[in-house]
């Protein structure tokens, strides 16, 4: 359930609270079209307005989008509510000689990790945060060298940074025969390069220290002055798992500068195939825990279903992972009705096999022995941390984009999200199977009450503006920031995605459990390392 608000303030009455409490100290402009609040404030003023949002009007926090702009810098905050509160965005303007920033991490520790990732790829410091330096960068890179600055030159090769012999990784647990177990960064299969040390003194870990980033692509970087077309390749491809999703708050973002309403059928078929990723991710991580536990035969039943469902994609839109079905003004290519009901009868049939997989775990002992009171977070820690999605939901935070902040048509779509309230291992797969239904459900609804029509708006100009996509993809709230410059080419784009947010939160979930728990507690994580490495 959604927690309870100290004041009920809707975004139609933001500006006069805001005024009442700030007066000239703050400008606030409201866009009730794009149900947006803009607060324009100095950077003295900074934390206590982000504190205000959090804290007593109970917004989440969501990005933090850094612009290096030719002679000022602009922070732009970007907080999201429940239904009809729509979203808050704080812009701070800086002059290109100031590089100290207000934290405010201790306030939102949702932002933690986004002040320490501008900190290193922009070389901004933020002010009594507590640990900035060596994060999204590791030590190889040169001191200095910020890849996101306008002046870096990724054509000129950086010498890199001699690794220190003498360094030791920091230590918290002081305990006499404390011992640190490291994990990764390198693994079997197809697992991404991640490296978590683990202090104990015993058999329980006492603390979790995660280090990602190890692939830092730049994607934000390369995005930088390429065109519309090339950057929605870039979208659906850093994530393939959640590819549909990520290009779909790409090209909302796009369509919303240019002022295109999409048609309604190409909403409609744009809910099917999010819906399809969605039940095919989640039948991948309930594949996934089942793996962690070693129950063989339900992975394989999990993994045969998993790939029903990436043929089906195949045979239906050309690609296992759905590339290349969403461009600006709608989709790429249409589906015949009756294709589409088919759909729905097989993704059905997927449905009655994952019930009774579902069925067979659930009165399995030893497997329930792994998952139940392993890997808990409270609903305080994850709204601490601004944790999205199944992980949020296990945790009886529930707050869905499809819901709070609709698009694509959502608003007209009959379902519920599911929500537990134990937060444990047990408690995020239960949230898996119950989503999947759901999504099941969706796909019957869309397939058969398909509008007809084009599924592409008429071709439309690349206008310069700026605008925040969002979708709920299936790892939780993704959102895509973009600024068009007046050559139509893409100045800015910044990605956060469920994974960036989840991953700052993993280690909650790992501590005060035994060191055989830690593969399963990742697993019911279900989270991406790639779709970190931007």
């Amino acid at each position: 359930m959604e927690e309870p608000l100290n004041k009920t303030v809707k975004l139609i009455n933001l500006p006069e609270t805001i005024a009442s409490r700030w007066h000239s100290k703050v400008r606030v402009s409201l866009y009730p079209e794009k149900f947006i609040c803009l607060i324009e404030c100095n950077t003295d003023v900074l934390v206590e307005v982000c504190n205000w949002l959090f804290s007593e009007l109970r917004y989440r926090f969501a990005s933090l989008v850094v612009e290096d702009q030719p002679e000022k810098w602009l922070l732009r905050y970007i907080f999201y509510g429940a239904l009809e509160r729509g979203q808050v965005h704080i812009l701070c303007q800086l002059s290109k000689t100031e590089k100290i920033v207000p934290s405010i991490s201790n306030v939102i520790h949702a932002a933690d990790w986004h002040e320490r990732e501008a900190e290193d790829l922009f070389g901004l410091a933020f002010e009594e945060h507590p640990r900035l330096g060596d994060f999204i960068l590791h030590e190889e890179w040169p001191e200095g060298v910020n890849p996101m600055r306008t002046e870096f030159d990724s054509l000129k090769p950086y010498v890199h940074r001699e690794v220190d012999p003498e360094w030791k990784p920091v230590r918290i647990v002081q305990t006499p025969g404390a011992f640190m177990m490291p994990i990764g960064p390198v693994y079997s299969d197809f697992a991404e390069s991640a490296h978590f040390l683990l202090e104990t003194v015993g058999e329980d870990v006492i603390r979790t220290i995660p280090r990602l980033f190890y692939k830092y692509r730049g994607v934000e970087k390369i995005a930088e002055r390429k065109s519309v077309e090339h950057v929605i390749l870039l979208a659906e491809r850093f994530s393939g798992t959640s590819a549909f999703a990520h290009s779909l708050a790409f090209c909302q973002a796009v369509e919303d500068i240019a002022g295109v309403e999409v048609p309604e059928r190409a909403k409609s078929l744009r809910i099917l195939m999010a819906e399809l990723e969605r039940f095919r991710h989640h039948i991948a991580a309930i594949a996934g825990i089942c793996s962690s536990t070693a129950m063989a035969v339900p992975t394989s039943q999990a993994s045969i279903l998993e790939e029903e469902l990436l043929r089906l994609s195949c045979a239906l839109t050309g690609h296992r992972y759905l590339f290349g079905l969403n461009i600006p003004g709608g989709l790429s290519i249409d589906f015949d009705n009756d294709i589409l009901k088919n759909l729905a009868a097989t993704i059905n049939d997927v449905l009655q096999k994952l019930s009774e997989l579902k069925e067979m775990l659930c009165f399995s002992s030893s497997f329930l022995d792994r998952l139940e009171e392993v890997g808990t977070i409270s609903r305080e820690q994850a709204v601490s941390y601004g944790l999205v999605g199944p992980i949020a939901r296990a945790s009886n935070m529930i707050r869905d984009l499809r819901k709070v902040l609709p698009y694509s048509g959502y608003e007209k779509v009959d379902f519920i999200v599911p929500c537990e309230q134990e937060g444990d291992g047990y408690a995020r797969l239960r949230v898996l199977f119950s989503e999947a239904e759901q999504s099941a459900q969706i796909i019957n609804q869309v397939a058969f009450s398909l509008p007809s029509g084009p599924v592409v708006s008429p071709v439309f100009p690349i206008v310069h503006g700026s605008s925040l996509g969002w979708v709920e993809a299936p790892r939780g709230a993704a959102f895509h920031w973009v600024r068009l410059g007046e050559d139509g080419k893409v100045a800015r784009y910044r990605l956060t995605t469920p994974s960036f947010t989840n991953w700052h939160g993993f280690h909650l979930a790992a501590e005060d459990f035994a060191f055989q728990d830690f593969p399963i507690i990742m697993a019911t994580f279900g989270l991406s390392n790639a779709e970190c490495y931007r």
